[in-house]
């Protein structure tokens, strides 16, 4: 059963493999080992850069697939983004050349966004004879499972060794299985090929609710990717929370794994920018957590509110915009993530600015809140003012 390619358990467990390997090995297990890397390696600054080139590289990913017109198209390039996702992992741990890293880094983002927005596409184009909208959610739990099992492959690395290296090579070695699973499944065969209608290029989508959604998409990036790149140390430089930053983290992929599957069916029973607005102000809440409190419990549960929101507002733009998109749904979703994509390039500049000026990550966590909630207005100006009764009803 789970080597039918037509099989909706098996393409939902390919996809949740594919986040695993474009997010996770490619994108979170470096936040894992941030605080590892952080001691011999690399300065708070340059990772820093690292994280914003990592972002680059899958904003451009993501302004591509916006033009991949047939599906043999977005098959291949899946497949390119899973390899260089692998590759790029393996990269890090044989050398230790800025330089490399840098180019490692883009590449790797740019792999993320092909298993991500190309992947995502390709599995709701294959799930056949059921609802979507709560599918896609199992799905997109693939976020969560991304956090936990990278993070639980260093962990284990590291009760053998001390080198992160090492946890690169594991994150690696994993990668090529999960890939080759997801690349086997994530296809299509002649027949199935045949029944897939090519899009091109249609600006007629581009309407003021997608850029409205665009732009609310955008200061979910800023949100998201401060703490995915921080957390750890976040929680670490907090007085007498030396060494908690990964139970932290570890908090962000539980909670994160059910987050989707939550969220989404609440979309499904009332509507999705309600649904939206409430979880970026309880993202909002996890992020000034760390700004007022040291108190090890209250951090833990900022780890869960910041993974049980951003995981599930990834699954809630996508599907949203998927199906505005209707029979095109990588248009709309490269178009969005595009726009996250800035937010997540922008992110992480600042903040290392800011820790400069202050010593701390406190101005840092306030100016990413308020532009969270600036994000949240814009939903609530899209709602009253550009959907329809029966674009909402549509997407319940």
């Amino acid at each position: 059963m789970l080597l039918d390619r037509n099989n909706n358990a098996a393409i939902l467990l390919a996809g949740i493999l594919a986040l695993v390997v474009g997010v996770g090995v490619a994108r979170f297990a470096f936040t894992s080992l941030l605080p590892a890397m952080l001691e011999n390696h690399l300065s708070i600054a340059f990772a820093g850069v690292l994280a914003s080139i990592n972002y680059v590289g899958y904003l451009s990913g993501s302004i591509f697939s916006i033009f991949i017109k047939d599906i043999h198209a977005k098959v291949k390039f899946f497949r390119i983004g899973l390899a260089l996702c692998v590759i790029t992992s393996l990269v890090l741990a044989f050398t230790e050349n800025n330089t490399i890293w840098l180019l490692s880094r883009l590449f790797a983002g740019f792999g993320a966004a092909m298993a991500l927005v190309v992947g995502s596409a390709i599995v709701m184009s294959k799930l056949q004879n059921t609802n979507k909208t709560k599918a896609m959610g199992i799905h997109f739990s693939g976020l969560g499972f991304s956090i936990l099992v990278s993070d639980l492959i260093m962990r284990s690395v590291f009760t053998y060794s001390e080198n992160w290296q090492h946890a690169w090579l594991a994150l690696a070695i994993a990668g090529v299985i999960f890939a080759c699973y997801s690349a086997y499944i994530l296809s299509f065969d002649k027949q199935g090929a045949d029944k897939v209608i090519s899009h091109k290029f249609d600006k007629s989508l581009f309407t003021p609710l997608v850029i409205v959604l665009a732009l609310a998409y955008f200061t979910e990036g800023v949100g998201m990717v401060v703490q995915a790149t921080f957390l750890p140390d976040i929680v670490n430089s907090l007085p007498g929370l030396a060494g908690y930053g990964g139970y932290a983290w570890l908090a962000v992929g539980l909670a994160g794994i059910p987050s989707c599957i939550i969220w989404m069916r609440l979309a499904h029973r009332f509507n999705s920018i309600d649904i939206m607005m409430v979880a970026m102000a309880l993202q909002v809440i996890a992020i000034l957590i760390p700004t007022f409190s040291a108190n090890i419990w209250l951090n833990l549960l900022s780890g869960v509110l910041y993974g049980g929101t951003f995981i599930g507002l990834v699954s809630l733009f996508m599907n949203f915009g998927g199906q505005l998109a209707g029979k095109n749904p990588v248009f709309i979703m490269g178009v969005i993530t595009a726009a996250y994509g800035v937010g997540q390039v922008v992110a992480p500049l600042y903040c290392v600015a800011l820790i400069a000026q202050f010593n701390n990550y406190n101005a840092a966590l306030y100016l990413t809140a308020f532009i969270v909630l600036c994000g949240i207005l814009l939903l609530k100006y899209a709602k009253n003012n550009l959907m329809t009764h029966n674009q909402l009803a549509n997407n319940l």
